[in-house]
């Protein structure tokens, strides 16, 4: 788990003294780091009572071609870049703003898969 609280340190670097603990709503998860394999996906309950799919691995995109709207699904082929993370690149790691290969040519992931559960894409 990640605690994703306030700092114990002010801006100019001087300690604040807490009134309180951690509480559990202010922990965090593990990002799913979506990988380049066939389709692994798993709802997870997040605050509120909400549902989020996480995407772990995956293998397929919806892909829209910006000139004629239209919008197919395609196998991925690789990941070309990810400006996130270098070393994403080399993984085989897709999160949004990463370029992907596909059967259709390059495409830049749109949404954030590890939270919706798809990947959709623009094709460049």
């Amino acid at each position: 788990m990640k605690w994703q609280g306030d700092s114990r340190r002010r801006v100019s670097g001087g300690r604040i003294i807490r009134s309180r603990g951690k509480r559990k709503f202010e922990m965090g998860r593990e990002a799913a780091d979506t990988h380049l394999a066939p389709v692994r996906s798993k709802e997870i309950r997040t605050f509120g009572g909400n549902r989020k799919m996480r995407l772990f691995r995956c293998d397929v995109a919806n892909v829209t071609d910006p000139a004629t709207g239209k919008t197919r699904k395609c196998e991925i082929t690789t990941v070309e870049g990810n400006p996130a993370n270098q070393y994403y690149t080399r993984r085989n790691i897709i999160t949004k703003g990463a370029v992907i290969r596909t059967s259709l040519g390059s495409a830049r992931v749109t949404n954030r898969p590890g939270q919706e559960g798809t990947i959709n894409a623009i094709l460049i």
